[in-house]
């Protein structure tokens, strides 16, 4: 009989993961849908699974709080998940609230999610995970005869099948102050496994908190990290700014935040204590300016906290491998998704015989996937190794008539629909104009990989500064690239991998690409890119094809298709509206052989 588990992540980054047979299905979060960033319900998501299956094995709750934390259904007095799914009908209602058979909870093991979703995408038999994350489980502890509340940090896990996770290492921090304590053999009852782990537990903000607070002081959000890591080429090694991470206070044998730099605000995250150090102060006549970004002192910052975070994270990898005998690692976690560092990995661990696999969607979102994953594997007892991760193609599908595509194009405003073909598109793009392409399922994760993507000609040496403008981002941000898998070698120096076809790593250029690609190239000479191939997606392929057959250069600029501060876009209501408001003006929906401009 056919089993089919969803999983629901809540808080940011929240979505739903639906397995059939122990096959992904469906993988979408919450933004995408209710088109509220970072929204933290995932509703809407969850009645999508409907699209699917009218009846569900298990549901997986998977966050880091319990279920009885979610929220309540109106005279019910249901969890709010647990009510929603028996009032679809999703789940029997016979048993009772809290001990129902088809209702997991695994809210009291985030990092471990995030490891299961690592682990069985990674193509491994074996591994051990290292889970660098800005706040999991919140975990209470007796500290000094008091009730305090402290949340995992950082993890290492060993991972074999069918669903054997064993906690070797813990790293938990909290706002204190009560100092740092070193426990080699803490017990492991409270992630329920027998025996002990290692525990580290101290009053500071750990290696995400802090990446997120400097993101903080350079004037964003804290969950917008990654423009901190596209700010921090800008930066310079500063002797004037302490460093971020350094052993406790002076007497511990470990690295950990900078207490007197880096101040925990627990559970909203931490500060950069700037008050106490004169060079990270904000020059009074900044107000003539505003853009934070401009100081040095943020530039500066923005290098440090890259520089450091990521041999904080290296040292994590190498204390993994060796405790565990691990060779395979898989890397989860909000810091997964830093590709700078990934690629540093690759250099500097290149003569240890360690293989990293980094999960490409390794924020919240990915925990469903874990949930969903972890559960299949815990009810069927499956050893058979499972491939390596071949797309991220998992969002709904959606199919659309002519004469609806018609109707709500021209809702929108579209000056003309006319037929048009990849060359059609091409053409459009060398003559410098922005193509949106919209086709087929959304991809997974915080990444546009030829689905929901903007399209610019690499070439164009005003490209970056053009197109940020177009979708209101920072002037600094750098873009991605699309390369034909089968000339990336040509173009980039991949430390030894065969693809990338995620985005996960900013890479280096060969010598003398630079200068053919000015668009898409950081100030640091690198570029993240996406390996490309027919059997994952065949009309992007031929795209690219088209373009490389025009201009002779085998990878296209692609970007995310929304606008600064919006989710991407999931349907084609989306795509359109998206035009409507923006300088972008040529919607591509090559499945449909259609051209869509709209006139700005």
């Amino acid at each position: 009989m056919t089993q089919w588990i969803a999983a629901f992540a809540r808080g940011h980054n929240s979505g739903v993961s639906l397995l059939k047979d122990g096959e992904v299905v469906l993988s979408i979060e919450e933004e995408r849908l209710s088109r509220k960033k970072y929204d933290g319900g995932p509703l809407a998501s969850m009645v999508k699974i409907l699209d699917y299956t009218d009846r569900l094995d298990y549901l997986v709750i998977a966050h880091t709080q319990p279920l009885n934390q979610a929220g309540t259904i109106d005279f019910t007095g249901e969890d709010m998940y647990t009510g929603m799914a028996r009032k679809l009908g999703l789940i029997d209602r016979t048993a009772d609230l809290y001990d129902h058979p088809q209702v997991i909870d695994m809210s009291h093991i985030h990092h471990k999610l995030h490891a299961s979703c690592a682990f069985f995408r990674s193509g491994f038999e074996s591994a051990v995970a290292v889970i660098v994350d800005g706040a999991g489980t919140f975990i209470p502890m007796q500290i000094e005869n008091e009730d305090q509340m402290t949340w995992e940090l950082e993890t290492l896990y060993t991972c074999k099948y069918p669903a054997d996770f064993k906690t070797i290492y813990k790293h938990q921090g909290g706002r204190g102050p009560w100092g740092s304590a070193q426990i080699p053999d803490f017990p492991s009852e409270r992630e329920r496994e027998e025996g002990t782990h290692e525990l580290v537990i101290d009053d500071s903000a750990g290696i995400v908190k802090s990446y997120e607070a400097v993101t903080q002081y350079c004037g964003w959000a804290p969950i917008e990290a990654g423009k901190t890591m596209g700010l921090f080429p800008y930066g310079k090694p500063n002797d004037n700014i302490p460093e971020v991470y350094t052993d406790y206070n002076g007497m511990s044998p470990w690295k950990t935040a900078n207490r007197d730099l880096i101040v925990p605000t627990y559970p909203n995250g931490a500060v950069v204590n700037q008050g106490r150090f004169t060079e990270l102060m904000t020059p009074s006549d900044h107000k003539k300016d505003g853009d934070l970004t401009k100081l040095q002192s943020r530039r500066d910052m923005a290098y440090a906290i890259q520089t450091e975070s990521q041999q904080m994270v290296l040292d994590l990898i190498r204390k993994a491998v060796n405790m565990s005998g691990e060779k395979n690692v898989v890397l989860s976690g909000g810091y997964g998704l830093n590709c700078v560092a990934n690629y540093w990995y690759l250099d500097q661990l290149k003569d240890e015989g360690i293989d990293v696999y980094v999960e490409p969607v390794s924020n919240d979102a990915g925990t469903a996937l874990g949930a969903a994953l972890l559960q299949h594997q815990l009810v069927t007892k499956d050893m058979t190794v499972k491939p390596k991760l071949h797309d991220l193609y998992t969002g709904p599908s959606y199919e659309y008539d002519t004469e609806y595509i018609t109707a709500i194009a021209e809702h929108y405003g579209a000056s003309r629909i006319f037929e048009a073909n990849h060359k059609d598109a091409v053409d459009l793009i060398t003559d410098k104009n922005i193509v949106a392409l919209f086709q087929g399922r959304s991809e997974a994760g915080p990444r546009a990989l030829g689905n929901r993507s903007i399209l610019y000609d690499a070439r164009d040496p005003d490209g970056k500064d053009h197109v940020n403008v177009v979708k209101r981002r920072e002037y600094f941000r750098p873009f991605a690239g699309s390369i034909l898998k089968e000339h990336v070698h040509d173009w980039f120096d991949l430390r030894g991998m065969d693809e990338t076809p995620f985005m996960m790593y900013a890479v280096n250029c060969q010598p003398g690409i630079e200068e053919r690609i000015p668009a898409i190239i950081h100030v640091d000479g690198t570029c993240r890119i996406q390996t490309v191939t027919p059997d994952v997606n065949k009309n992007y392929y031929e795209i690219i094809q088209e373009y490389y057959n025009q201009t002779d250069c085998p990878i296209i600029f692609n970007t995310s298709f929304n606008l600064g501060g919006e989710p991407l876009v999931e349907t084609l209501d989306d795509a359109l509206r998206t035009l409507a408001n923006s300088l972008i003006e040529y919607l591509y929906l090559p499945e449909y052989g259609l051209m869509i401009e709209v006139k700005n």
